[in-house]
């Protein structure tokens, strides 16, 4: 899209982070904003501040991984605003524990946010999208870690790759129908944010503790500390756009990151073990 001037945007996990961030700067280029996240303390706090700033802004509190709150969530957006052209799929978690010790609901937890929360809002926006013919983009918030595999980090990993995978292919099917619609999935190394501390928004049971694991906890505080060192989300949100405005597909924040990705590949096509990479 060239002129998101007056256009609506729909972004999740937008209270905080890398979301709210993108949030500003869709308010800064004139658009109406539906922003959705599952702490309605923070959204709420978010929606005034716009407010305020007299953005047009609704915020819908909602639980991506539930496909009727994603439903209501469109429903809101198309009832206030009409149509919605920017789609940006953000929220995110994380669970920290080696794979045989991650749980089922920690499994149900992690695929639920990071990759339902992707397939349920393809399901209630892009139809719409379609149907009203105008230039759209959808953004879906993967990772490096959907590009390379870190130990502890099984259910990550694994969400973060399928909405990679499922970005390449939703960009196959809008592309072979001569759509409007434009994607990219948003690849960032580590940003500062909250992502080390997503169990604070988890609803209902709690992640069961594992045993003490000197790996795990050398990994986890090798995360935080690299979390605590990263990017600003400022930047990250001028890459966004950036991709946004060229139609560019993948969007890596971290340029140095890019030989862990290729020596991934060459593991892959040498047929070889996995390299294991420094956080």
């Amino acid at each position: 899209m060239k002129n998101l001037h007056g256009k609506t945007a729909v972004i999740t996990g937008a209270a905080e982070g890398i979301g709210k961030g993108i949030a500003a700067r869709a308010a800064v280029e004139g658009m109406k904003l539906v922003l959705a996240d599952i702490n309605a303390a923070k959204l709420a706090a978010t929606v005034a501040e716009f407010e305020q700033q007299g953005v047009e802004v609704i915020g819908v509190v909602t639980d991506v991984a539930k496909e009727d709150q994603v439903n209501a969530l469109a429903e809101q957006a198309f009832a206030k605003f009409g149509k919605v052209h920017l789609l940006v799929n953000n929220a995110g978690v994380a669970v920290a524990k080696p794979a045989w010790e991650t749980t089922q609901k920690d499994w149900d937890w992690v695929m639920g946010v990071n990759f339902y929360g992707v397939t349920n809002a393809l399901r209630a926006f892009v139809p719409a999208m379609l149907k009203h013919g105008e230039e759209g983009h959808i953004v879906n918030t993967a990772s490096m870690a959907g590009l390379t595999s870190q130990p502890s980090l099984a259910s990550y990993n694994a969400s973060k790759h399928a909405v990679v995978t499922v970005s390449e292919g939703l960009h196959h099917d809008l592309a072979l129908r001569q759509s409007h619609i434009k994607v990219s999935v948003l690849c960032p190394g580590w940003v500062k944010t909250a992502i080390g501390h997503s169990e604070r928004n988890r609803e209902g049971s709690k992640s069961e503790p594992a045993a003490f694991d000197p790996v795990v906890a050398k990994v986890s505080m090798a995360v935080l500390q690299a979390v605590e060192n990263g990017i600003p989300v400022t930047q990250v949100v001028t890459d966004v756009f950036d991709a946004i405005l060229s139609e560019r597909f993948y969007i890596l924040t971290h340029p140095e990151m890019k030989q862990a990705i290729q020596v991934r590949m060459e593991d892959i096509l040498q047929q070889r073990a996995p390299t294991l990479l420094k956080i």
